[in-house]
């Protein structure tokens, strides 16, 4: 899935994507609280791009909205 996940968010660069809406277009999941789901992968996902959270690069959260990936050269 993190294979999927990194697609379904470098096919959308700079647009926020919610983890109500990865749930339900990268695992076929209705919505129900399972978001840990999400932040799981993008963990894992994170540590294989070599970066973290704290310090990211390519993935970043946006509080309370969700997600998106960036181009960390421009």
């Amino acid at each position: 899935k993190e294979f999927d996940l990194l697609h379904y968010l470098a096919v959308r660069p700079g647009q926020v994507v919610s983890k109500r809406e990865l749930l339900t277009e990268v695992w076929r999941m209705a919505y129900g609280g399972a978001d840990k789901t999400v932040d799981v992968h993008l963990s894992w996902l994170r540590r294989k791009l070599g970066e973290s959270a704290q310090a990211p690069r390519y993935l970043q959260t946006v509080h309370g909205v969700g997600v998106k990936i960036v181009d960390p050269g421009a």
